[in-house]
């Protein structure tokens, strides 16, 4: 039998689907109804598991490790994910998977998720991690580096996805793999920059389609699915600030830059795009921080636990109470109140020490006249072999243009899922099982 290949094509919706002839081939499209936060950690988690964030754990993008005392995103520890996931009701098969999260530890057979390299002298270089060892080298030599995953310029993101792809495809020439997962990332850029409708997300549409042409035409069963769908937004909602005007949070000081202080803090937020956790360390805070939350322009919803519990959201990780923004709002992490009391990360691409989601990274300053050349200098540094950093991220959050996580108001703007099936509709709970029956008639 033929492989099953699952692609993950981020941000993929109906209404970009018009503009993608190759993976229209593919089937007929039915409407994937996400889970709440609709963001990429949470939705991979409860395709992988069949199972809703208060099952598997995964409540964000990241979220505030109460043990440590820190907030972090993008972690990639597999064994984060609570309860069984798909690896393992496809027994007896030869699996792989390249790029979906949470793939460090996982029981695959064949491994590919972005690793960069720390050095020493504190560089960092874009890089992967592999399972076996001896396919790093094998894709280096084929394919060349694991590129970075670009933000800036025409077309930017494409180069890393079309590395991915085709390294979805040397592994299954080479190692003929029953299940094959790949992520493919490349229309979040473009259309949280200008937004879902316009002539960018047309052009990314037409770009991802084009790359994934070679991967659809390989002899196999096909699923293509997405996580989420991003939608028009034109407010940024500052909930820290307000967290912070209220005294509710804390910060502290180090060579004059402000950092967040979960440990002092009565109460913050982790954002992530359209919702956020906000952590309450006192029960008898939480009235007065729900209502400073509700009062704030953008916000639609503030779940308690039992609003929690009503969208499968009810998980130890979660914070006490979950904000979600209106429609056309998101959540910036911003906790100074003075430009230029901002860390030095706030200015550049490091999703690790934020403590929240930053798509300001996805521009470069548009009030500084000088901001390429920068950029340029920085970068010659880098190939010089000194240290460098590109300062170019804006503090300003209002040319961000899409967003997402809120459950979507019409199918057209959410996820979508097209596979072997007469259905019209799943809900994302349901494709573990349809990827574990599927995965099993290829591996027969």
């Amino acid at each position: 039998m033929a492989p099953l290949i699952v692609i993950n094509v981020v941000g993929l919706t109906p209404r970009l689907l018009a503009h993608m002839p190759n993976v229209a081939k593919v089937g007929s499209a039915a409407a994937l109804r996400p889970v709440l936060p609709a963001v990429t950690c949470s939705m991979q988690a409860t395709l992988l598991t069949g199972s809703m964030p208060r099952d598997h754990g995964i409540v964000g993008n990241g979220w505030y490790f109460r043990d440590l005392g820190e907030v972090l995103l993008w972690r990639q520890h597999n064994a984060l994910i609570q309860g069984d996931q798909l690896w393992t009701a496809a027994t007896g098969l030869r699996t792989a998977n390249v790029c979906w999260w949470y793939a460090m530890g996982a029981p695959t057979d064949l491994l590919v998720t972005p690793r960069p390299v720390y050095h020493a002298d504190g560089r960092k270089s874009p890089d992967c991690y592999t399972r076996p060892p001896s396919l790093h080298d094998d894709l280096e030599a084929a394919l060349g580096p694991f590129p970075l995953f670009t933000y800036w310029g025409p077309n930017a993101g494409i180069a890393s996805s079309e590395w991915i792809i085709a390294a979805a495809r040397r592994i299954l020439a080479r190692e003929r793999p029953d299940l094959l997962l790949v992520y493919v990332p490349h229309l979040d850029y473009d259309l949280q920059r200008y937004g879902p409708a316009g002539p960018e997300a047309i052009a990314a549409a037409r770009a991802v389609d084009a790359a994934l042409a070679p991967l659809l035409a390989e002899d196999a069963e096909v699923v293509v699915l997405s996580e989420y769908g991003i939608t028009p937004v034109s407010r940024p909602v500052d909930i820290n600030r307000a967290l912070r005007a209220a005294g509710l949070l804390e910060v502290y000081v180090q060579a004059g830059m402000e950092y967040l202080d979960p440990w002092t803090s009565r109460a913050f937020a982790v954002a992530d795009h359209q919702v956020a956790h906000v952590y309450v360390r006192d029960p008898g805070d939480l009235d007065r921080t729900r209502a400073v939350i509700g009062e704030l322009a953008g916000v639609d919803e503030v779940l308690d636990q039992a609003g929690k519990a009503k969208y499968g959201l009810d998980h130890e990780r979660a914070g006490e109470l979950v904000a979600v923004a209106e429609p056309d709002a998101w959540f910036t992490y911003y906790y100074w109140l003075s430009d230029d009391r901002a860390p030095d990360f706030a200015r550049l691409v490091d999703i690790h020490r934020k403590p929240g989601y930053d798509p300001a990274e996805l521009f470069m300053d548009p009030r500084d006249p000088f901001v390429k050349l920068r950029a340029g200098a920085a970068l010659a540094r880098k190939k010089l072999g000194f240290r460098y950093t590109i300062r170019v991220v804006p503090l300003d959050p209002a040319p961000v243009r899409g967003s997402h996580g809120r459950l979507p108001d019409l199918p057209d703007d959410g996820p979508l899922i097209i596979a072997p099936s007469d259905r019209d509709s799943y809900e994302a709970t349901e494709v573990k099982g349809l990827l574990a029956s599927l995965a099993a008639r290829a591996g027969r």
